[in-house]
């Protein structure tokens, strides 16, 4: 096993016990942890596909992070208002 794959595989492992978890009604898809479970898991993706240049899945990755982020900044804006 690469490093590649292992970081990889942390990162779609996050980002399926985001999925599970709000699947299990355990987590709300309209909070912090599930945002930051998405955002960390879809950024180190994002690095595992650039090791293997896989530029596809690099861009998928890269706007599930983005997409995670913007929820989390919204979140945080609406927490604070």
């Amino acid at each position: 096993m690469t490093t590649a794959d292992l970081i990889s595989g942390a990162g779609v492992t996050l980002i399926l016990a985001a999925f599970a978890l709000s699947t299990l009604k355990k987590l709300d898809t309209n909070s912090s942890p599930y945002f930051v479970l998405n955002m960390l898991g879809g950024g180190l993706a994002c690095v595992g596909a650039w090791l293997v240049g896989s530029i596809p899945f690099m861009v998928l990755e890269l706007v599930w992070t983005l997409v995670a982020l913007l929820g989390l900044i919204k979140l945080n804006k609406t927490v604070s208002s």
